[in-house]
């Protein structure tokens, strides 16, 4: 029963709320866009390179949270065998996919004018790029195995082996020496940035958390139509 309530319920989310996300994204963006670029003031050390940052932590969470999900339902995936979880994962692997890119472009951005060079082979950069070549493995499972439950299995497996690197991105920077920053966010204690930065901040991460949101849903319903298609055609 469950398996079937519940992608039903995320198709009618899909026909039902996208537009009334699209107004919201519109809205945080612009807000977002303004109060970062505008308002926000400068920091006291990296100037306005620091604006980078209303584009990078927002798209290196989303990224990182989005693996982490496909991880753990990999999991229960591979014991289950509940048939939507996988187009829930394999919908949501090229929207991490492409925050884990933008937040190593914008890192590196931001890399230049803070240590003066573009990349250094620092522990939380390299396993941020480890995490982007894990995506890739995945989604290119799905694309070349043609075979539903075999790229399932193979892609499941590649979801949990990419789990490992979860933590090792997360806590990078109090293992080891690196260049990059401490985090200034965390569940565990109250943030160390200043409001003026800390509020455009989070404006952008909803609004790039509402476009993850309406990328997810629209992908959602091509998979499953996909799917069906493919199924529909080998009973023919």
């Amino acid at each position: 029963m469950l398996k079937k309530i519940l992608p039903n319920k995320i198709l009618s989310l899909n026909s039902n709320i996208i537009n009334i996300l699209i107004f919201f994204l519109i809205i945080f963006l612009v807000i977002g866009l303004i109060y970062s670029l505008v308002i926000s003031p400068p920091d006291y050390i990296q100037g306005d390179s620091v604006r980078i940052m209303y584009v990078h932590v927002p798209s290196s969470i989303i990224s990182l949270g989005c693996f982490s999900f496909i991880g753990i339902a990999s999991i229960f995936i591979l014991i289950f065998k509940i048939r939507f979880i996988s187009f829930i994962t394999k919908s949501l692997a090229p929207i991490g996919c492409i925050f884990a890119l933008i937040s190593i472009v914008t890192g590196s951005l931001w890399g230049k004018p803070t240590w003066g060079v573009w990349w250094v082979w620092d522990a939380r950069l390299t396993s941020m790029l480890i995490l982007l070549i894990f995506y890739i493995a995945y989604i290119y499972t799905w694309k070349f195995i043609n075979n539903f439950e075999k790229a399932n299995k193979i892609s499941s497996i590649i979801g949990i082996i990419g789990l490992i690197n979860i933590p090792i991105i997360k806590y990078s920077v109090d293992w080891w020496n690196t260049l990059h920053q401490p985090s200034s966010l965390s569940l565990t204690s109250l943030p160390t940035i200043h409001y003026t930065m800390l509020i455009p901040l989070a404006i952008m991460f909803l609004g790039m958390l509402i476009y993850s949101l309406i990328i997810f849903l629209t992908g959602y319903k091509i998979e499953v139509m996909k799917f069906k298609l493919s199924k529909k055609k080998n009973l023919e």
